[in-house]
């Protein structure tokens, strides 16, 4: 782990509180990145509940409502345990986060730091406990949006988060705790919040989280030094070796930080919002009948997997796609497409806009996305580990709304017959005008 050159930091107080003021170093120049106090605690509500409010807007707000659950209850004994203040679950990642309060005047500062490392102690036992009760019977969980999702514990990779409301940790203050033998951190409400606001993405705060848990533990009120110097070392490092025949012809290299050094958006928060307004529109829509509300995790999920410092690109390029794409005579589609593919070629990307929507697009969609799944699994061989999403934009002309958003996702061995396989492959894998694929549009009468 390096740290730039010119990285600084500096304290001050305001209003008897410090803040946290960052000047770092970057490629782009140097910036001054300020830390502010976390979320003010909801009016009317008591300190303890109020902090796990806050806790919970905080990843609702910067992160999406549908990755952070309110608790479940299981029974023990004769009576009923609740499983995790809050709970976040992105992808095959997932966290037990335990707020504690301190509701008291601080006293002395051994007595602060043995309070702390008390309810931090606790804290762990009460999230690995909770593993340990989903990992013997699932539990229902509702999320954000009031919706409920079965969790099986053995489905997920687990972290234990302490989140401590406490004011005037004295500086320096490393909890402690027994090792839980599951990954664990503790970090104040502020820096929960920075965070989120850094990444605004549940899966990259999660990521984030297992990375930090691994490294040497930071100070209470200090992770964003801890994360300015890896997203230093982040900008230092080589890029790693890409096998690109994992994504087929035409595909190339793509690397980034991990973690930005800018807050996310902070360059194009109209193009960067692009992902949270597709995330808004996968998580607003209504289900078909043969979805259920885990599919629709899913999605989002591989939706969110979308590297914070590609967002911004990706969210002009869609802006642009949108635009382009109507410029075709009255009997023409065009179609414009991007895709991403891990490193590993087992999960795919796919972001797309056309002409106008109609069942024949979304059969056409449809049917693009199960290719590109198909020959995933032909590269990888790893047919039960191979997913793919796509997401396909239309332009609207009513006024009503923007565009209208499909989303198809594919996973596990292809079920195409060899006839559907030919019939998509002389579709979509032709050579079309500068990369643009235009088709006849169908008649007005086509069913």
């Amino acid at each position: 782990m390096e740290e730039t050159k010119s990285s600084q930091v500096s304290w001050r107080p305001v209003n008897g509180r410090a803040e946290l003021t960052l000047i770092v170093d970057t490629p782009r120049g140097l910036f001054m990145r300020r830390i502010p106090d976390a979320l003010p605690l909801p009016a009317d509500v008591e300190q303890g509940p109020g902090a796990e409010m806050a806790t919970h807007a905080a990843a609702a707000t910067w992160g999406l409502p549908d990755f952070v659950f309110v608790p479940a209850h299981a029974q023990k004994g004769s009576g009923r345990r609740e499983l995790g203040d809050r709970i976040l679950i992105a992808g095959r990642r997932a966290a037990v986060v335990q707020v504690k309060s301190r509701t008291v005047a601080p006293k002395a500062e051994d007595a602060e730091r043995a309070w702390i490392n008390k309810v931090a102690g606790k804290a762990v036992r009460q999230a690995k406990g909770t593993v340990r009760m989903l990992r013997l019977a699932e539990a229902e969980f509702v999320n954000g949006r009031g919706r409920t999702l079965t969790v099986r514990g053995q489905d997920y990779e687990w972290i234990a988060v302490v989140v401590l409301d406490h004011h005037q940790a004295p500086a320096g203050t490393l909890a402690c705790w027994e090792d839980p033998g599951m990954p664990a951190i503790a970090v104040t409400r502020r820096d929960w919040d920075f965070l989120f606001d850094q990444l605004r993405s549940t899966t990259a705060v999660l990521d984030y989280l297992f990375r930090a848990a691994g490294q040497p533990q930071a100070a209470l009120d200090d992770e964003p030094v801890r994360y300015y110097k890896l997203a230093a070392a982040d900008a230092a490092a080589a890029p790693g070796s890409v096998d690109t025949t994992l994504v087929g012809e035409g595909g190339r290299p793509w690397s980034s930080p991990l973690l930005p050094q800018v807050p996310a958006g902070r360059d194009d928060t109209h193009a960067h919002l692009m992902t949270r307004i597709l995330l808004e529109d996968i998580a607003r829509s209504p289900l078909p009948a043969y979805a259920t509300e885990a599919d629709r995790h899913l999605m989002l999920s591989d939706l969110d997997r979308l590297p914070v410092s590609a967002r911004t690109e990706w969210g002009q390029l869609l802006l642009e796609m949108l635009d382009d794409v109507p410029n075709v005579a009255q009997d023409e589609h065009k179609w414009r497409f991007r895709r991403q593919v891990d490193s590993d070629g087992r999960r795919q990307l796919i972001l797309g806009c056309t002409t106008r929507f109609s069942e024949l697009v979304q059969r056409a969609f449809s049917g693009y996305v199960q290719l590109r799944q198909h020959e995933a699994v032909e590269r990888t061989g790893d047919p039960e580990n191979v997913s793919t999403l796509g997401v396909l934009l239309t332009p609207r002309t009513d006024g009503l709304r923007p565009w209208d958003t499909t989303a198809v996702r594919v996973s596990g061995p292809s079920d195409l017959s060899p006839e559907e396989l030919e019939g998509y492959r002389s579709l979509w894998n032709g050579t079309f005008e500068d990369g643009r694929a235009r088709f006849p549009a169908p008649p007005a009468s086509t069913p």
